[in-house]
């Protein structure tokens, strides 16, 4: 009885003991592999382990094309503006599509896609019809960068309209606005701002000194 009760007690002491050196050599892998101070130069160039980067995931700010007031379309009459019955042909924008990419650097490359059509009037006749359209990334009033890409539409013989369509891309935002902006399209070309006018320097009066020198030069003469 004695004699079993001694070899279950030394049996569980070396299972014990056992567990407890795999515990322990567990522990000393653990730690090696996260505190190791070579590995951890070798593999991140440094002594310590780097805190782990946020997955910078999330898609880009992007909204959707806006087309200003008056912006989606043009008209030429051939009389009195404003009147159907003159209408040369009209253009005027249609679907418009866009695309926004992150850069390394965090600002923001944009696409716009554009589709347009140029439609005949009552005085309107077949052939090749051009038209600026204005693409902008605006921040508030200001604009960030702007393009005028001038499309070429032909109306063809027996047709009453022609399509158009084009992509411009790498319009850039500045990582500052990356998420405050806004893409503009409007057909005409952008509006230019006035030029400052130079002032004309103002005439000089006639002083007291010229008045009575030009009796004495005459008296001279």
């Amino acid at each position: 009885m004695d004699k079993s009760r001694r070899a279950g007690g030394q049996r569980l002491g070396f299972l014990l003991a056992v567990a407890l050196a795999a515990s322990l050599v567990g522990a000393d892998t653990a730690r090696a592999e996260e505190g190791n101070i070579f590995t951890n130069m070798f593999k991140y160039g440094g002594t310590t382990v780097p805190p782990s980067q946020p997955d910078d995931s999330d898609p880009p700010y992007c909204p959707t094309v806006a087309v200003p007031e008056g912006g989606a379309a043009t008209q030429a009459y051939g009389g009195r503006s404003g009147d159907s019955a003159s209408l040369r042909h009209q253009v005027t924008l249609g679907r418009l599509a866009r695309e926004c990419a992150r850069l390394q650097d965090g600002s923001i490359s944009v696409k716009v896609g554009v589709e347009g059509h140029v439609l005949l009037g009552p005085l309107g006749k077949p052939g090749r019809f051009d038209a600026p359209v204005t693409i902008a990334i605006k921040a508030g009033d200001k604009t960030v960068t702007s393009r005028v890409h001038r499309v070429s539409v032909t109306v063809s013989p027996g047709e009453a309209q022609g399509l158009f369509s084009f992509v411009e891309d790498n319009l850039t935002v500045p990582a500052a606005l990356a998420r405050d902006y806004d893409i503009e399209v409007r057909l005409g070309a952008a509006p230019q701002r006035a030029a400052p006018r130079k002032r004309k320097p103002p005439v000089a009066a006639a002083t007291s000194e010229d008045r009575v020198a030009t009796p004495n030069k005459d008296a001279a003469e």
